[in-house]
């Protein structure tokens, strides 16, 4: 059996297949962001392991034995934290979480210190590693003098499970030291925030093998002596392995964040549209992503707002939508990173009137989403990667009428799996089925059926080019 760890943003997922790929066993536990007022994001690292601990505890309940069958392990998490760590292993601050803005200035900073954008084939955006290390050094110097190791959120799991400092390309890319291309720390963009490589984990390709458990792991949850940790991937990544989105293909996230991914067989960067060009988890495979940092959470926060739940908010809509909504709504709650790069940027809503309701509101929000999500399909475009058709995951892709809304303004054909494991866990399970078995096998991330297809409906295609545009003119404005 092979067990998969995905460190999610407000929990943690723990999946359990068997050699044939069938989920035997999973749990999930929440965990807690530290009160910390925005731009700042943070979390206790600690607090992951114990979601881990809990999550185990459960599996390990309802399944006895079940861990000493495990062969391989793989990790999945959000991508671009900053967890520092002493040379004796011992957490130095709460970890700067992907969805930080603190360090805007700092970005700019390093974009004219380094050739950021050509070697590490992103810009430098606030919320990636390397800017985030820049303001600790100039805000929290005691902290920055002590730094053993800079590791990156599953990482630091790993660390907990095997003992080793070890990343892998997919994550690392999203740090901004990582040369992309070449596939290894540059020197030249470490030294621009005064680190080194000693500084850095050692890095592995998402489907090698890492470590092995620790012993004392092995005698309180019982896995076998030898089990194997896989490389594993960032959390987008692992979803794109858990979708057989490995060397072909491309799926849309609707999660906290939204996603476009499509995989390239060549490192194809698109910097000024804020395409993020990352390795892939598997050898030789890189991948483009337009992200958006606000998706499903958007419509959360309305629901919150109008003291309701997503489900009655969505209940809301009327049965048939004949054209966009009266109101056009920008998603940018916690800024925006394709295609503007704007961590300043905040949402609001254009065109309300006396007459305007929930359900136009509720349409306005899953409308602006979609309109976000075009812009990374056109900068995606624009690197060479066109995609008509591509599978939907996330928790917001279990609406069906937001689906069609987002495939009406996209023009893509958004396609739904029969089943809806294939997440981040799923694939990070496939990745230390892989590293157990030594070696990457592409037989081993096969595409899931597919359910049903959402397509594009033409007779509402000029209508939403035209709302699109009136969003684009609300953001320049």
């Amino acid at each position: 059996m092979y067990l998969g760890i995905d460190l999610g943003t407000s929990g943690v997922k723990i999946l359990i297949i068997d050699a044939t790929q069938n989920v035997v066993a999973e749990a999930t536990s929440p965990v807690e962001s530290l009160a910390v007022q925005p731009p700042y994001s943070e979390q206790n690292p600690h607090s992951w392991l114990r979601a881990i601990e809990k999550a185990f505890e459960e599996i390990k309940a309802r399944n006895p034995g079940i861990f000493g069958q495990v062969r391989g392990i793989g990790l999945s998490g959000h991508m671009h934290g900053a967890v520092l760590i002493d040379r004796h292993d011992a957490v130095l601050r709460p970890c700067i979480m992907w969805d930080d803005g603190r360090s805007h200035l700092e970005c700019e900073e390093l974009s004219e210190a380094a050739a950021f954008e050509r070697i590490g084939g992103n810009l430098v955006m606030a919320g990636f590693t390397a800017p985030k290390l820049r303001w600790v050094e100039k805000n929290e110097p005691e902290i920055f003098d002590k730094i053993g190791k800079v590791l990156l959120p599953k990482d630091y799991v790993r660390l907990w499970l095997t003992g080793e400092y070890a990343a892998e390309m997919s994550d690392a890319a999203g740090t901004l030291w990582l040369d992309v291309e070449k596939r290894e720390w540059s020197q030249t963009l470490l030294e621009a925030t005064n680190l080194s490589a000693d500084q850095m984990p050692r890095l592995y390709e998402g489907t090698e093998v890492t470590g092995t458990v620790r012993g004392e792991l092995c005698d309180t949850w019982g896995f076998s002596p030898g089990t194997v940790v896989a490389g594993g991937a960032g959390d987008n990544a692992a979803a794109a392995c858990g979708m057989g989105i490995v060397e072909d293909g491309a799926f849309l996230s609707l999660g906290t964040s939204g996603v476009v991914f499509a995989p390239t067989k060549a490192f194809l960067p698109n910097v000024e549209r804020g395409v993020h060009a990352f390795c892939h988890a598997v050898p030789g495979v890189w991948h483009q992503m337009g992200v958006i940092l606000a998706a499903a959470s958007c419509l959360e926060w309305l629901a919150r707002t109008m003291q309701t739940d997503v489900a009655s908010a969505l209940n809301q809509l009327p049965q048939t939508i004949n054209g966009p909504s009266s109101v056009c709504f920008l998603p940018y709650l916690t800024g925006v990173r394709t295609p503007h790069n704007d961590p300043r940027a905040r949402a609001s809503f254009n065109g309300v009137t006396n007459r305007t309701q929930n359900a136009d509101l509720v349409q306005a929000v899953l409308e602006g989403v979609g309109f976000a999500l075009k812009d990374c399909f056109i900068a995606l475009a624009e690197g060479k990667t066109e995609i008509t058709e591509a599978y939907a995951v996330g928790g917001g892709s279990r609406s069906q009428e937001w689906l069609q809304i987002i495939a009406n303004i996209c023009g893509v054909s958004l396609m739904i799996p029969e089943r809806g494991e294939y997440g981040a866990a799923f694939g990070a399970a496939r990745l230390g089925m892989s590293a157990a078995l030594e070696g990457y096998d592409a037989g081993i991330f096969s595409k899931p059926p597919v359910k049903q297809v959402v397509a594009p409906q033409a007779d509402l295609a000029s209508a939403y080019s035209d709302a699109h545009g009136e969003f684009q003119d609300l953001y320049r404005r």
